[in-house]
């Protein structure tokens, strides 16, 4: 094993390099809360497509990934590329309409207040924040598990120094410290990646008897129209389109963008190379059962599916580069948790306009930290208690499913309530959380709704599919049966946040 100490001090060394400089750079220029939030029209094409890179590429790539690759095969690692790469070719398309409809805005949840009122909103807030939660939670499980396995690093001392670091440089600067450090990680992860890749391939042999090995330790992995592997591969499409499309991150990004083409040409980029690294990284899972070591039971007490990725690399080419691959994913993880620190600051401030009278520019920032320092505590206290990061986003998934077509089918459609998509929003989840397997004690435990449930669905499609079918039709059928007339010019002017010298003020 190695050492705990090197293995301490490098990722302190890592950490404070990113801190410092997300810190130095941010110095330069956040001067006010909009900046702050938003980096507004900030960013060329190159920056945009880096920080979509960077922002997505979690610890979750060398995690979740290969978990699903090793347990159900070639169609979930299909799956898995396809749903990351969906999200970001619908933002391609959503981005520059939601630049048009709301010019000035911050946040998803700006939309939602401003286009379905109250009630929807609170809703969608609840959602997309609690799903940037397990986020951060998810991969700050991932890195403990990871330098736990690798140096017996104790998990919540990885815990506090990733979320510790990560919280000081993202609550000065902001967006604009997140950017600048998700360049850098993106450069500096996407060819380590690659190299990785190439070595671990070459290490076992060749493309050619990766997929001999497999085929001899479990063949049914290598079938793409597998019952199970294709089940589970459309669920995680489905979860994955679902959960972007509540997620601040990519929201801050349409608007740091330079103009709606940049907008539009980032996530385009971004379609093919997170897809491509994440089928990629998927399938090393399945390499890795093909080479021994890896238990995909998840009821048996030596599961760790969920670091099949590190087990195969150590058996490939020992501690030293297994110790290197740790600190990859180390920038990893700080490449999204400090997006989703920003995102998370950027949800609370732009409404705390509505709350406060007259907040100025100091009280908006200041509980911007708080609530990031409050989510940072709090994910780092779930982290030390997960098992699998795979099932961790599975249930911040299944929010995303319910509630993603209901809130943006209203950038297009002038008939759709508030009322409407709440109960959609609100149908689908409850479909979703009949199916659901995980939970099931505590959904059962319900008196006489426990009664009724169905079977789960350990493959999830039926939950992540019912949740996303039952929130769309009826959404199409609300809004078709509505009278309602909406008018889009109401959304230049209204939900938006305006910061002056003196304060903030709200439109509505």
């Amino acid at each position: 094993m190695v050492s705990t100490t090197l293995a301490l001090a490098l990722t302190v060394a890592t950490l404070v390099a990113f801190a410092a400089l997300g810190i130095r750079y941010s110095r330069r220029g956040t001067d006010s809360t909009d900046d702050f939030l938003t980096a507004r029209n900030s960013m060329g094409p190159g920056r945009t497509t880096a920080t979509l890179v960077a922002s997505s590429m979690g610890v979750w790539i060398l995690l979740s990934a290969p978990e699903a690759g090793a347990g159900f095969g070639i169609a979930a690692a299909v799956g898995y590329g396809v749903g990351t790469a969906v999200p970001m070719f619908a933002y391609s398309k959503l981005g520059p309409r939601v630049r048009e409809l709301l010019p000035e805005g911050h946040s998803l949840t700006e939309y939602a207040h401003a286009r379905y009122g109250s009630a929807m909103y609170g809703f969608v807030v609840l959602v997309s924040a609690l799903y940037m939660f397990v986020f951060v939670a998810a991969e700050l499980t991932g890195i403990a598990a990871a330098l736990s396995l690798v140096a017996g690093v104790p998990q919540w001392q990885t815990a506090v120094l990733v979320g510790g670091f990560v919280l000081l440089y993202t609550g000065y600067g902001g967006l604009r410290a997140t950017i600048v450090t998700d360049t850098v990680q993106a450069v500096l992860v996407v060819p380590l990646l690659a190299l990785v890749v190439g070595g671990v391939v070459l290490a076992v042999g060749g493309p050619g008897a990766a997929a001999s090995d497999v085929a001899t330790t479990s063949p049914t992995l290598l079938d793409p129209t597998g019952a199970a592997g294709l089940q589970f591969g459309l669920a995680l499409a489905v979860a994955i389109f679902g959960a972007e499309m509540v997620n601040q991150t990519w929201w801050q990004r349409v608007y740091a963008s330079r103009d709606s083409e940049t907008v539009a040409g980032g996530f385009r980029n971004a379609t093919v190379l997170n897809g491509a690294i994440v089928v990629v990284a998927a399938l090393l899972g399945t390499v890795a059962v093909g080479q021994g070591g890896v238990v995909t039971d998840v009821t048996s007490p030596a599961y760790n599916a969920d670091v099949a990725f590190f087990v195969l690399v150590e058996s490939a080419f020992g501690e030293a580069v297994l110790l290197a691959v740790v600190l990859l994913a180390l920038l990893l993880v700080v490449s999204s948790v400090d997006s989703l620190f920003s995102a998370l600051a950027s949800l609370v401030t732009a409404d705390l306009p509505r709350l406060l009278s007259d907040p100025d520019d100091r009280t908006l920032r200041l509980g911007a930290r708080l609530l990031t320092l409050v989510v940072a505590v709090a994910a780092i206290y779930v982290s030390l208690r997960a098992r699998s990061v795979l099932r961790l986003f599975f249930f911040a998934d299944l929010l995303g499913a319910a509630v993603a077509v209901p809130l943006l089918y209203g950038l297009y459609s002038r008939r759709l309530t508030g009322r409407g998509a709440l109960v959609s929003s609100v149908a689908g989840l409850g479909v979703g959380l009949a199916f659901f397997p995980d939970f099931r004690g505590v959904l059962t435990a319900i008196p006489v709704a426990g009664d009724l449930l169905p079977a789960a669905d350990p493959l999830y499609l039926t939950a992540f599919g019912g949740a996303v079918v039952v929130s769309t039709v009826a959404t199409l059928v609300v809004a078709r049966l509505s009278s309602a007339d909406f008018d889009f010019d109401r959304l230049a002017d209204a939900g938006t946040v305006t910061v002056t010298d003196g304060g903030a003020e709200s439109s509505d």
